[in-house]
Protein backbone atom coordinates (compact mmCIF):
# COMPACT_ATOMS: atom_id res chain seq x y z
CA UNK A 1 0.00 0.00 0.00
CA UNK A 2 1.52 3.31 -1.09
CA UNK A 3 0.12 6.43 0.59
CA UNK A 4 1.04 9.83 -0.82
CA UNK A 5 2.03 12.44 1.74
CA UNK A 6 0.57 15.87 1.02
CA UNK A 7 3.21 18.60 0.71
CA UNK A 8 1.20 21.08 2.82
CA UNK A 9 1.27 18.65 5.80
CA UNK A 10 5.06 18.85 5.98
CA UNK A 11 6.84 21.72 7.72
CA UNK A 12 10.37 22.55 6.52
CA UNK A 13 13.18 24.36 8.31
CA UNK A 14 16.55 25.18 6.77
CA UNK A 15 19.44 24.68 9.18
CA UNK A 16 23.20 24.66 8.95
CA UNK A 17 24.86 21.32 8.32
CA UNK A 18 27.17 19.78 10.88
CA UNK A 19 30.67 18.55 10.30
CA UNK A 20 33.47 19.50 7.97
CA UNK A 21 32.89 21.61 4.88
CA UNK A 22 35.28 24.52 5.06
CA UNK A 23 34.18 28.13 4.95
CA UNK A 24 31.04 27.34 2.95
CA UNK A 25 29.42 25.32 5.74
CA UNK A 26 29.39 28.35 8.05
CA UNK A 27 27.35 30.58 5.75
CA UNK A 28 25.00 28.26 3.82
CA UNK A 29 21.96 26.56 5.36
CA UNK A 30 21.88 23.51 3.13
CA UNK A 31 20.55 20.99 5.66
CA UNK A 32 16.80 20.68 6.14
CA UNK A 33 14.66 19.57 9.04
CA UNK A 34 11.31 18.02 8.21
CA UNK A 35 8.46 18.03 10.73
CA UNK A 36 5.36 15.91 10.12
CA UNK A 37 2.47 15.82 12.60
CA UNK A 38 1.04 12.29 12.50
CA UNK A 39 -2.16 13.05 14.42
CA UNK A 40 -2.97 16.11 12.29
CA UNK A 41 -2.27 14.40 8.96
CA UNK A 42 -4.71 13.02 6.41
CA UNK A 43 -3.42 9.45 6.78
CA UNK A 44 -5.94 6.70 7.57
CA UNK A 45 -6.46 6.05 11.29
CA UNK A 46 -4.97 2.49 11.30
CA UNK A 47 -1.78 3.80 9.65
CA UNK A 48 -1.58 6.65 12.19
CA UNK A 49 -1.92 4.15 15.04
CA UNK A 50 0.82 1.89 13.64
CA UNK A 51 3.11 4.91 13.08
CA UNK A 52 2.63 6.12 16.64
CA UNK A 53 3.31 2.61 17.96
CA UNK A 54 6.66 2.34 16.14
CA UNK A 55 9.73 2.32 18.42
CA UNK A 56 11.44 4.99 16.29
CA UNK A 57 13.50 7.76 17.88
CA UNK A 58 12.49 10.15 15.09
CA UNK A 59 8.89 10.11 16.36
CA UNK A 60 8.44 12.37 19.40
CA UNK A 61 6.08 11.62 22.28
CA UNK A 62 3.54 14.16 20.95
CA UNK A 63 3.35 12.36 17.58
CA UNK A 64 5.63 14.52 15.42
CA UNK A 65 8.14 12.94 13.04
CA UNK A 66 11.39 14.95 12.88
CA UNK A 67 13.85 14.05 10.11
CA UNK A 68 17.08 15.94 9.51
CA UNK A 69 18.73 15.56 6.11
CA UNK A 70 22.24 16.92 5.63
CA UNK A 71 24.07 14.37 3.48
CA UNK A 72 23.76 16.34 0.22
CA UNK A 73 25.39 19.65 -0.60
CA UNK A 74 22.26 21.38 -1.85
CA UNK A 75 19.02 22.14 -0.05
CA UNK A 76 16.68 20.75 -2.75
CA UNK A 77 18.52 17.41 -2.70
CA UNK A 78 18.31 17.29 1.10
CA UNK A 79 14.58 18.07 0.91
CA UNK A 80 14.08 15.20 -1.53
CA UNK A 81 16.12 12.88 0.72
CA UNK A 82 14.10 13.81 3.82
CA UNK A 83 10.81 13.37 1.95
CA UNK A 84 11.92 9.94 0.69
CA UNK A 85 12.82 8.87 4.24
CA UNK A 86 9.42 10.04 5.54
CA UNK A 87 7.69 8.20 2.68
CA UNK A 88 9.60 5.00 3.55
CA UNK A 89 8.56 5.34 7.19
CA UNK A 90 4.88 5.80 6.25
CA UNK A 91 5.04 2.91 3.75
CA UNK A 92 6.42 0.61 6.45
CA UNK A 93 3.51 1.52 8.73
CA UNK A 94 0.98 1.16 5.90
CA UNK A 95 1.88 -2.52 5.53
CA UNK A 96 -0.68 -4.53 7.51
CA UNK A 97 1.03 -7.44 9.29
CA UNK A 98 -0.58 -10.83 8.72
CA UNK A 99 -2.31 -12.29 11.74
CA UNK A 100 -0.50 -15.35 13.05
CA UNK A 101 -2.55 -18.53 13.10
CA UNK A 102 -1.68 -20.74 16.06
CA UNK A 103 -0.90 -24.34 15.07
CA UNK A 104 -0.36 -27.51 17.08
CA UNK A 105 2.61 -29.84 16.62
CA UNK A 106 1.76 -32.99 14.66
CA UNK A 107 1.35 -36.28 16.50
CA UNK A 108 4.40 -37.71 14.71
CA UNK A 109 6.58 -34.75 15.80
CA UNK A 110 5.36 -35.16 19.38
CA UNK A 111 6.24 -38.87 19.28
CA UNK A 112 9.72 -38.12 17.84
CA UNK A 113 10.32 -35.55 20.58
CA UNK A 114 9.40 -37.99 23.36
CA UNK A 115 11.47 -40.79 21.80
CA UNK A 116 14.52 -38.50 21.59
CA UNK A 117 14.02 -37.49 25.22
CA UNK A 118 13.95 -41.12 26.37
CA UNK A 119 17.01 -41.91 24.23
CA UNK A 120 18.96 -38.99 25.76
CA UNK A 121 17.80 -40.05 29.22
CA UNK A 122 19.08 -43.59 28.62
CA UNK A 123 22.46 -42.23 27.49
CA UNK A 124 22.75 -40.09 30.62
CA UNK A 125 21.59 -42.95 32.87
CA UNK A 126 24.37 -45.08 31.40
CA UNK A 127 26.92 -42.55 32.62
CA UNK A 128 25.75 -42.79 36.22
CA UNK A 129 27.97 -44.68 38.66
CA UNK A 130 26.18 -47.53 40.49
CA UNK A 131 27.11 -48.94 43.90
CA UNK A 132 29.38 -51.95 43.43
CA UNK A 133 30.83 -50.67 40.09
CA UNK A 134 34.13 -49.87 41.80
Amino acid sequence: MHLKIAEHEVEWTAVRSQGAGGQNVNKVSSAVQLRFDIRGSSLPEPVKARLLALPDQRISSDGVVVIKAQTQRSQPQNRADAMARLQALVDSAAHVPRKRVATKPTRASQRRRVEEKTRRGAIKAGRQARPGDF
